[in-house]
């Protein structure tokens, strides 16, 4: 009996544009729309475009992914939900302390975000669990009193009279004993009926009382925003007939719908991290193992480091000014965009956003009210933009552009083509300096990497920065304009765990099994060695009602390690069982090559262990791209200093043609500049190289 053909559906809303693909019997279908304000809107357009394309009906696809930018936006914004505090007494104020750390040094009035709980929504109970067990027990009177305090809340702070919408919840070592956060869970559930509850003791069980407060705070005041938001999608989708969509997280793995909507947090780097699992799949095609990811889009850049197939990843970083300590992808991102603003500062010197124009008005050449310069202008005024955003997409319109572009230029005492390239040079140091950051400023070799670039905006500027960091090899895979929203379709679905089990002193190996054993069994996830597959479901990690789903998921067990008076850790993967000795050595060669030394013979500390459960879902099966040979047409373009004929292909159109610089190569949901100097291929992947000329 034959297997029928999974059709998969992958959505990613960026700032500027919603992007679609849809794989059905080896053939990658795309679009691409301007993303719209009520963002379930744009996905569910996008969908029906890309479905249209396709010649299918919803009620054909197999498995929905989404990615979104809801959650980042609602924090970068301050437009979360009405958030109240519950603390250990003494630490009222924990959130808004924070830590010493200043991001620069000599700023001696530093101005930092509001923390978001108001301090009149912040409270605390009397109650306190130490290391050695329960000092204070929590009573019930006081239970009674937060709860009455909360429900009966009117402030300044709610002037529209809203309430306590959601309530964070972090005493003190409840990553040891969460019984205390439990019972205020239960009680403010029961008394604050529809509010969110978020505990730290679920959210994040792991010391280091400001990052596990942050985190939950932050996981509080997004998930009824979020929640809200895929709901409404949900009800949408199931009424276009599709299959509710998974959801993807920062970590580039997938998440059920339901759990996404009750764990916001997790959220934050949704659209981005796709992008870079999508980098990896279009690298694994093409034989390339490491490699830096440049997804340049309309709006940010991200950046990220691949090394042997994998992305670099972190367990925390700080967004909007609130910590996140939870596993991600390591992503570096810098507000330039196509559609970054040119301005000038005080002192008169040209500069490149992080100021966006988004979708709507959008740049000035869209046409759509927008009169300021923006990096799109500038590349369609020196010829490298058609006359369309995408195939049968967004019409351009160049007089706008130059209209923009002339007033700067007056202000600069350029001329047109001077202007427009200050603007793309500016922007293009932007983002060198991003790539900087986690290659060489890491110990990383640029050279040794191979550039994917990859977003709307990203192959019009990829062989420009190669030249910059000496990089010899560009690679913009297939579908490089819609790429965040091919990595939503083959990414694995993930959950992860962390448990702290510091302990000063000796641990042993048995020591090190009974963790991860306790762990496990919390998780759902028992008795498979370390990577082993097979194991059965972990809790709450379903996948999409109604989907094929194949087995095989995958444990992968990591450690936080330090030497005996360090401050900070460094996480590391346990090998084929659970040695002390064999784990103290991968700490140890990790550590040299980090920070350049070792500390043989140095007590080594473990801290905390982390689970993570991959389940691989339907993988697309893209068959190769056959070459078809096409005629190419001219246009003129501004290159080093002058303008030139240009020859502009259609990547469908290539064939087997090494295309030589100066040229555009224009595909629906991208542009490809080749400068002077390089050379443009496809290989039998269907992904397009860019190569420096020797």
């Amino acid at each position: 009996m034959n297997r029928q053909q999974p059709v998969l559906l992958g959505i990613d809303v960026g700032g500027t544009f919603t992007d679609a693909v849809l794989v059905s019997g080896g053939i990658l279908y795309r679009a691409k729309i301007p993303t719209t304000p009520d963002q379930s809107e744009g996905v569910l357009a996008a969908a029906k475009m890309v479905l249209a394309k396709a010649g299918l009906s919803a009620d054909k696809v197999t498995g929905f992914s989404h990615g979104m930018t809801t959650a980042t936006n609602a924090l970068l914004e301050r437009k979360g939900a009405l958030t109240a505090s519950v603390a250990t007494e003494g630490f009222r104020d924990i959130i808004e302390i924070g830590r010493q750390n200043r991001p620069r040094l000599y700023d001696l009035c530093p101005q930092r975000p509001e923390p978001l709980v108001p301090r009149t929504l912040r409270s605390t109970v009397r109650e306190r669990v130490a290391p050695e067990g329960v000092i204070e027990s929590l009573t019930d009177a006081e239970i009674e009193r937060v709860v009455a305090e909360l429900r009966d809340f009117r402030e300044d702070d709610d002037p529209d009279g809203r309430g306590v919408e959601a309530v964070a919840v972090c005493l003190l070592f409840s990553f040891l004993d969460p019984s205390h956060e439990r019972r205020l869970e239960t009680a403010l559930r029961q008394g604050l009926p529809g509010a969110h509850i978020s505990i730290s003791s679920k959210v994040l069980p792991q010391f280091r009382e400001y990052e596990r407060f942050s985190t939950t705070a932050v996981d509080a005041y997004l998930t009824p925003v979020v929640a809200c938001y895929l709901d409404r999608l949900r009800e949408e989708s199931a009424a276009a007939g599709l299959p509710e969509p998974a959801i993807m997280q920062s970590s580039g793995g997938v998440l059920p719908l339901r759990s996404a909507a009750s764990n916001a947090a997790l959220l934050l780097l949704s659209g981005p991290a796709a992008g870079v699992v999508g980098a990896e799949f279009a690298g694994g095609r093409s034989q390339v193992d490491n490699m830096i990811a440049f997804d340049m889009g309309g709006t940010s850049t991200d950046v990220t480091l691949v090394r042997g197939g994998t992305a670099e990843t972190t367990i925390g970083r700080d967004i909007g000014g609130s910590p996140v300590a939870l596993p991600m992808v390591d992503i570096h991102t810098i507000g330039a965009g196509g559609g970054s603003i040119a301005w000038l500062d005080a002192g008169g010197a040209l500069r490149v956003g992080p100021e966006s124009a988004g979708a709507s008005p959008g740049p000035a050449c869209y046409g759509l009210g927008g009169d300021m310069a923006t990096v799109t202008d500038a590349n369609l005024c020196l010829g490298y933009l058609g006359s369309k955003l995408g195939g049968d997409g967004l019409a351009l319109d160049r007089d706008l552009a130059e209209g923009s572009l002339t007033r700067l230029a007056g202000m600069l005492k350029m001329t047109l083509e001077e202007a427009a390239m200050g603007i793309r040079r500016v922007a293009n140091a932007e983002m060198v300096k991003a790539l900087r950051v986690i290659s060489v400023e890491r110990g990383h070799d640029p050279r040794r990497f191979v550039l994917v670039a990859f977003g709307g905006a990203g192959p019009m500027h990829g062989a420009d920065l190669a030249t910059e960091l000496g990089i010899e090899h560009v690679l913009l895979p297939d579908s490089c304009g819609v790429l965040s929203a091919l990595g939503m379709v083959v990414g694995d679905q993930r959950r992860d765990w962390v448990r702290t089990v510091y302990k000063p002193g000796v641990w042993d190996d048995d020591f090190l099994r009974e963790a991860f054993a306790g762990l496990e069994a919390e998780a759902g996830v028992v008795g498979k060695g370390a990577g082993d597959e097979g194991a059965p479901e972990a809790k709450g990690f379903a996948g999409n009602e109604g989907a094929d789903r194949p087995g095989g998921m995958k444990i992968i067990r990591h450690a936080d390690l330090r030497y005996r008076g360090q401050s900070h850790e460094l996480t590391v993967e346990l090998g084929g069982s659970f040695s002390r000795d064999d784990l103290s050595a991968a700490f140890e060669s990790k550590h040299e090559r980090l920070y350049g030394y070792g500390a043989a013979g140095e007590q080594v500390e473990l801290v905390n262990i982390r689970l993570t459960a991959l389940t691989p879902l339907e993988r697309p099966e893209l068959g190769t791209v056959a070459g078809e040979s096409g005629a190419s047409t001219a246009r003129q373009a501004f290159f080093d200093g002058s303008w030139v004929e240009a020859r502009i292909w259609q990547r469908t159109g290539m064939g087997t043609e090494i295309v030589r610089g100066p040229a555009v190569i224009e595909e629906d949901e991208a542009t490809t500049v080749v400068p002077p100097g390089w050379s443009a291929r496809l290989d039998e992947a269907g992904n397009l190289w860019l190569e420096k000329d020797k």
